[in-house]
């Protein structure tokens, strides 16, 4: 482990402001902030609360408040304090020119996996062909290997419909030019795409896996919310990992009939569960929170995922698969029910590397015999699965191997593979070692 060092040296961090890109940034600033560096996290007064609610116990860490990111960095500099490198998201390509001006490292990080981050970067979805593939033909990836195939329905549609061209080119020539990536994932899980992640940068640029990143950061107290105090009572009763957690993301936005078929398939299925909704719009069918009331809890408010999934009550998730509740999940020995949403993201990507990569997930089924993807899953599609991830024989399965993906994850980021990066990331800015 590295030495802790004095607050002179100084890193930028700046977020992306869609929470998702967000919070593992505020992690890596904890985990700097931890080992004595200094970190300023530039953001805007809109989002400054929430930043500095998951900061403020960190006296090494400071906001800079700003409307618009503006001489930030050189009033940094005239005012002695330099950073050793910014800390970006791959959505902010500008920041590699603010970046290059004053000879600073520019890091980038895209709150994605290794995996996902390969795929995405492949050669082989620019073969002028994939546009004209259907949604459940094969794409050959032929330079790269893993074991299962992945479908043109798989990939974030940006990539390979041929929309936004100019943005994706100009986002991608900034990240390729990077002085480095940081990963929220951890080698043990992923060491294996690595090589090919590093193979797309310029410059020898590497690649640092550090995570899962919310394992430096411990809750500092435990949390009073009623939810919790829910979830205790199975513990009480000895029916630990008996509840089955249920949310899908922020950006996700469901029918109110796919809603009813949410809550009639839980209902059917008999597990307790808990179920954060955030629908502003959706009602639940007459009488079904009288007759769920004793065994299911619907959350409206803001929770705290980790503390959830954390809780020794929890033993599945039916996740959409964004890669934050995908490395929460995991790295709590919680396995997952994936219904990845967003065909702009690469929650697609995540479900199969979860499911038939790592063998800790099963599936909820989307697309018919013929290959179209299905409006509304059915109640009984959902039923089925929850009782399968639940009580079956592959839950059972799916459950241990999960169990032991927490367990690398833990040893990763205490004196495995994500805590020497990190050791070797701090040591390489600050000895100016590049």
């Amino acid at each position: 482990m590295a030495a802790a060092l004095s607050p002179v040296h100084h890193v930028v961090i700046f977020p992306h402001m869609a929470q998702g890109h967000t919070i593992p940034l505020l992690d890596i600033s904890k985990a700097l902030s931890n080992r004595g560096l200094k970190v300023t996290i530039i953001t805007t007064p809109s989002n400054a609360p929430f930043i500095s609610s998951r900061t403020n116990k960190h006296p090494n860490i400071t906001l800079s408040i700003i409307p618009f990111p503006k001489d930030v960095l050189r009033n940094m500099i005239d005012d002695g304090c330099p950073p050793i490198c910014v800390i970006s998201d791959f959505f902010l390509g500008w920041t590699l020119e603010s970046c290059h001006l004053f000879d600073i490292p520019r890091i980038v990080s895209h709150g994605m996996g290794v995996f996902a981050m390969v795929i995405c970067k492949s050669p082989s979805l620019h073969v002028p062909s994939v546009k004209d593939l259907s949604l459940l033909d094969p794409i050959d990836f032929s330079e790269l290997k893993f074991p299962f195939t992945l479908n043109k329905g798989d990939i974030p549609v940006v990539l390979v419909n041929g929309d936004n061209v100019r943005l994706v080119v100009e986002l991608a020539e900034a990240d390729v030019n990077s002085w480095g990536v940081i990963v929220n994932s951890f080698e043990e899980i992923e060491g294996e795409y690595v090589g090919a992640l590093e193979s797309n940068y310029f410059n020898k640029a590497k690649s640092y896996c550090v995570g899962p990143l919310l394992l430096y950061d411990q809750l500092d107290q435990e949390l009073d919310a009623s939810y919790i105090k829910w979830l205790d009572k199975y513990v009480e009763s000895n029916e630990s990992g008996s509840v089955i957690y249920v949310s899908f993301g922020t950006q996700t936005h469901l029918s109110n009939d796919q809603m009813d078929e949410i809550a009639f398939g839980l209902e059917m299925a008999g597990h307790p569960f808990i179920w954060v909704v955030r629908s502003k719009t959706w009602a639940p069918p007459d009488g079904w929170t009288k007759r769920v009331k004793e065994e299911g809890l619907v959350v409206y408010d803001w929770v705290e995922q980790r503390s959830i999934l954390a809780h020794p009550s929890i033993g599945g998730f039916l996740s959409h698969c964004g890669w934050n509740s995908v490395l929460e999940s995991l790295a709590n020995g919680a396995p997952l029910l994936t219904w990845p949403m967003l065909d702009i993201s690469e929650q697609a990507l995540n479900a199969k590397l979860v499911t038939m990569g790592f063998g800790a997930g099963l599936v909820v089924p989307q697309r018919d015999v013929g290959g179209e993807k299905i409006t509304t899953i059915d109640r009984g599609v959902i039923c089925e699965r929850v009782k399968k991830l639940m009580g079956g024989a592959k839950g059972r399965k799916v459950k241990e191997r999960a169990q032991e993906l927490g367990r690398l994850a833990w040893h990763a980021v205490e004196k495995g593979g994500s805590r020497k990066k990190l050791d070797e990331l701090i040591e390489r800015l600050t000895n100016k070692n590049m």
